[in-house]
């Protein structure tokens, strides 16, 4: 619970300090904006509070790893919501109104995870998880969005190194396959969710681990 809370807090101060001008950057997502995806995080929010508010009668059926539906291919950006992700974000024409609303938000879920019982039962997405499980899953979410949204932005702050190598030892955990000591936390993360390609050195220490990267992750 603790490294949701950091994580989430550096996620929405990493786009409160933004100058307006690198909302109009491209961020590590494909085919978003960072006012994209900044949008996004308003509606990943939404998404905390209304699970965090959902609660289930019957036994988890998934935990904070099994969670994830994952793809050995990219997504396609055909996805219906993703297309309405960006006409939302261009609706706010002015990124102060984009920050009032993710921090209006996003504290919002910050305080209610802060306040759930990790034991609680909790559905979304036709699946039913401990909330803690459910916000262990999320680190690993404003993570890798973390490192979206700073992927083009020369000295913007990156995640929290708890919550790097936190969402490191999930994605190894979801892949069954841990990476070379040789990478960072941060590579393992961009080269093992597609975000980066391999160098030739990293693909030589992968061995035939590589052939359990890159994992699409939705």
């Amino acid at each position: 619970m603790d490294l949701f809370s950091r994580s989430w807090t550096a996620l929405r101060t990493a786009v409160a300090e933004l100058p307006d001008e690198d909302f109009e950057r491209p961020s590590g997502c494909a085919g978003w904006l960072v006012r994209d995806l900044s949008c996004h995080l308003v509606i990943d929010a939404q998404d905390v509070l209304i699970t965090l508010a959902t609660p289930a009668g019957t036994e988890p059926t998934r935990d904070a790893v099994t969670y994830w539906n994952v793809s050995l291919t990219p997504p396609t950006g055909d996805d219906p919501l993703d297309a309405l992700i960006v006409r939302l974000a261009a609706a706010y024409e002015e990124p102060r109104l984009l920050k009032f609303h993710l921090d209006d938000v996003g504290s919002a879920a910050g305080r209610a995870a802060a306040l759930a019982d990790p034991d609680l039962r909790v559905g979304t997405r036709d699946v039913v998880l401990t909330a803690g499980d459910y916000l262990r899953a999320y680190v690993l979410e404003w993570t890798l969005h973390h490192l979206d949204l700073v992927a083009y932005v020369p000295g913007a702050a990156e995640p929290p190194a708890e919550g790097l190598a936190g969402s490191r030892e999930m994605l190894e955990t979801i892949a069954g396959a841990e990476f070379p000591a040789s990478f960072s936390d941060k590579d393992a993360l961009l080269v093992g969710t597609g975000r980066r390609a391999p160098t030739g050195a990293e693909q030589a220490a992968l061995g035939e681990r590589a052939t359990k990267f890159p994992l699409f992750l939705g």
